[in-house]
């Protein structure tokens, strides 16, 4: 098999997991007897744990080490996963999810990513990086999809939540047998070189800033935190809510699909900002709305556009950079994203145990349009001093 499809078939299977255990850690929670704001922290702490194993990784690991440490990641996701079923104590947790690759949000900011990204980039042609990166998308969000519809099945038939996350750790097994089969480095590229030069430093330390941004306004929306909120809001049980958002991963499923049509059109910027928008209106009106239904379909409408700037995105930070600097560029500009979303579950778990209304839900799209228009003007300002062609 191709590395690119490797990787693709790897994103797809940890994606998997994560979409699991996203609507089965509150469930595990709430059956141990924490509430909103314990699952807030928690869910902060495990995207604090993968921004400082993300910056390490990008910044230590070279493409000479990139298939060795895919492969410690993926035994790591499996101590993980056996890890929290066998653990009840909350501090016991919080180290676990500190240390571990646990991902509630299903939105990938582990340290895979950055690894990932940057095998894909030195696999596929440069015109081809936006349809590569929109196929990457589109596996993770449809493994998050299958992962959050298989999760309520088993709550439904009441088993115990604890033993179920032996399936994160199986499917981190997985992954693991996937990274096998990569190929070792060519003697070309296991050269020294600095991770970042001066050259890129600029751009990236921008981009990095600006999607620092938007994954704030992104940490409020977990699917976790909105399980909880139709519970509270709308008396939806968390094991009744698995098909509702798996519809919303769905949408962004398909979503994904066009975005590289969309990005030859209007270019890479511009589509990530002129999908964003609607989306982020959509989100702040869904908790003023008195119905489910009404909520629903706000939410629905969201998920049909909010991941098509996924794979521009990806593709803009590839074309910034040389071939060498672009683990390191998808680490920086991940990490800052992932501190970022770290800060906000706890905020938002807050808000909920404090509000049914559902303010995590406006603040966090406020704060990603606010993302949207600085994204325009600055990033169409990067592309055009880099000379980057953003019509790919």
């Amino acid at each position: 098999m191709a590395p690119a499809n490797l990787l693709l078939a790897a994103r797809g299977l940890r994606a998997l997991a994560d979409g699991f255990v996203s609507l089965l850690l509150p469930a595990h929670l709430l059956a141990l007897g924490y509430g909103p704001v314990e699952v807030g922290a928690i869910a902060t702490t495990t995207m604090l744990g993968s921004a400082t194993l993300n910056l390490s990784l990008g910044l230590l690991v070279g493409r000479r080490h990139a298939r060795t440490a895919l492969l410690a990641l993926a035994a790591l996701m499996a101590v993980t996963g056996i890890a929290f079923s066998l653990v009840s104590s909350l501090w016991v947790l919080f180290i676990v999810a500190f240390v571990g690759t646990l991902n509630p949000s299903v939105g990938d900011v582990s340290a895979f990513r950055p690894l990932e990204q940057a095998g894909i980039a030195d696999a596929v042609a440069a015109s081809a990086r936006t349809s590569a990166y929109a196929r990457y998308s589109l596996l993770g969000t449809l493994g998050a999809a299958l992962g959050t519809l298989a999760a309520g099945v088993p709550q439904k038939i009441g088993l115990p939540t604890a033993p179920l996350f032996l399936v994160y750790a199986a499917l981190g097994a997985l992954a693991a047998c996937l990274y096998w089969w990569l190929p070792r480095p060519h003697p070309d590229q296991t050269a020294a070189r600095v991770p970042l030069g001066a050259k890129s430093r600029r751009p990236v330390l921008m981009l990095a800033g600006l999607f620092c941004l938007d994954s704030f306004g992104g940490g409020f929306v977990l699917q976790s935190l909105i399980a909880l909120w139709l519970l509270q809001r709308h008396g939806v049980a968390i094991a009744d809510s698995a098909p509702i958002l798996t519809a919303m991963q769905l949408l962004s499923a398909a979503s994904v699909l066009a975005a590289p049509l969309v990005a030859r059109r209007l270019g890479l910027v511009q589509t990530m900002v002129f999908t964003h928008l609607p989306s982020n209106v959509c989100l702040m009106l869904v908790p003023l709305m008195p119905w489910l239904e009404a909520s629903i379909v706000l939410l629905l409408l969201r998920s049909a556009f909010n991941s098509m700037d996924v794979a521009p995105r990806s593709a803009l930070v590839m074309a910034l950079v040389e071939p060498h600097e672009r683990a390191a560029a998808a680490s920086i500009t991940d990490v800052p994203r992932s501190l970022a979303a770290a800060a906000a579950p706890s905020i938002g778990g807050w808000l909920l145990a404090a509000s049914p209304f559902g303010w995590f839900l406006v603040v966090g799209g406020a704060v990603k349009f606010g993302y949207d228009l600085l994204l325009l003007y600055f990033g169409r300002r990067l592309a055009r001093e880099r000379g980057v062609k953003q019509f790919d």
